[in-house]
């Protein structure tokens, strides 16, 4: 599961006229082996029952970062400390019976755009062009190195996460060369994974071309203004 949880902060729904019910009971509920947490906000009320973890913190003695649960052991972690930037890219190594699967967790640099509250006048139109020109600038960057740094691991691997771009980017269409998108392989509809009023697919899980996927879900829920995704990957046992 990738979730992309806006640092917890509506994990609690806040409407009279639903019952109360808690994100982090939620996940618990669909019990993932693996979670990809991008925004993580470190808090004395995270309930997430995982005998594995790696978070990363954007700053030392911070609160913000980003983090993987594990139901598998965890034997290898490491973060490319991407610069100038609230966001990350971390990764880490799994023991599944006898296979080793590096799993990565990315989260691209933010477009930065209010979908509900951009005014696209002039004037507005050009600082927004500047603006996006510049993030997009520094998704690229971090693409590069993103796949300078993938390109040492020569085995099983899922790379999961908020691209902050869309299928029909260079940003994606780099980092899913060579892999399955799993909501292709096993998904339905347009696999709206962000709140829009358009069909907005931001949030991927990937593999490598070995793998079997069987299922894909984007789990309908408003916990936050991404919806968490959900696959079930598996390979064939190498003789």
């Amino acid at each position: 599961m990738s979730y992309n949880v806006k640092s917890f902060d509506l994990f609690h729904q806040k409407s009279k006229n639903i019952p109360k019910v808690d994100g982090f009971d939620y996940i618990e509920t669909i019990a993932p082996d693996v979670l990809l947490v991008q925004e993580y906000y470190q808090s004395s009320k995270i309930k997430l029952a995982f005998p594995y973890q790696y978070i990363k913190k954007r700053t030392v003695g911070g609160r913000f970062g980003m983090a993987i649960y594990s139901k598998f052991k965890i034997i290898n972690k490491g973060s490319l400390d991407l610069k100038k930037t609230g966001n990350n890219i971390i990764y880490v190594d799994i023991l599944k019976d006898q296979d080793t699967i590096r799993i990565y967790n990315l989260h691209l640099e933010s477009l930065k755009i209010k979908p509900y509250e951009e005014n696209f006048g002039e004037k507005d139109s050009k600082e927004l062009i500047d603006r996006l020109s510049i993030s997009f600038q520094k998704q690229a960057a971090q693409t590069v190195l993103f796949l300078a740094h993938e390109k040492k691991w020569n085995g099983k691997r899922i790379v999961g996460g908020d691209f902050n771009n869309t299928a029909y980017s260079w940003v994606y269409n780099q980092i899913a060369s060579n892999k399955i998108d799993t909501f292709i392989a096993a998904g339905k509809g347009f696999g709206k994974t962000y709140s829009y009023f358009l069909p907005t697919r931001i949030d991927f899980i990937l593999t490598d071309l070995k793998a079997n996927i069987s299922t894909f879900k984007t789990l309908d829920v408003n916990y936050s203004d991404h919806y968490p995704i959900l696959t079930k990957v598996n390979w064939e046992t190498e003789l």
